[in-house]
């Protein structure tokens, strides 16, 4: 891995910052961070092996950067065949961009302590970056796409998401709190 590739993710952290430098509002947010995260995920050259490897028996969270004021998070998610995430929520707002290969979100909403699908579960390849806001519905499930080989996401957060208290759900709509943290074995990068 040559310092150039690397050059790539810190054009998009230092464009990062600068975007919450300048405004607060959610929506500048995710429409031209969701640009930004677009145009990292177009080249797949930059991220280190070392966070992009799957887990035989999980799914991975791997930091990549947090920002010192904790205004922002950038993480890798790896996918081993058949993975998937339980029902949960983020609390802050969030996007998904796809690296490599392809995964399945499934949007909740949770009214009157009942957990229901909300729409249908969208398809996200190689490229496509989603939104996410609890203003708007930020309870899901992510699953890997692909049952032959990994998945890898990159995702950014409105926090230090490793360190956010969030919440899983049970069918019946029964919360669970947990804080997720990073599975790094190296440094962030």
């Amino acid at each position: 891995m040559s310092a150039s590739d690397l050059s790539r993710l810190r054009g998009f952290v230092e464009a990062f910052d600068e975007l919450l430098s300048r405004t607060a509002d959610e929506a500048s947010i995710l429409a031209e961070g969701g640009e930004a995260l677009r145009a990292l995920i177009a080249r797949d050259d930059w991220l280190p092996e070392a966070f992009a490897r799957p887990d035989p028996e999980r799914y991975t969270q791997y930091l990549l950067h947090c920002d010192s004021q904790e205004r922002f998070s950038v993480v890798s998610f790896v996918w081993a065949p058949g993975q998937a995430t339980p029902v949960h929520d983020h609390t802050v707002w969030g996007l998904v961009g796809v690296l490599r290969g392809a995964e399945i979100s499934q949007g909740y909403e949770l009214k009157g302590g009942v957990l229901t699908e909300s729409g249908a579960a969208r398809l996200l390849r190689s490229g496509d970056v989603e939104a996410l806001s609890p203003a708007k519905g930020d309870i899901h499930t992510v699953a890997n796409a692909l049952s032959d080989r990994p998945s890898v996401s990159i995702h950014v957060y409105g926090a230090n998401i490793g360190a956010v208290r969030r919440s899983v759900f049970a069918p019946d709509g029964t919360r669970k709190s947990f804080v997720s943290g990073y599975a790094n074995a190296a440094p962030a990068i």
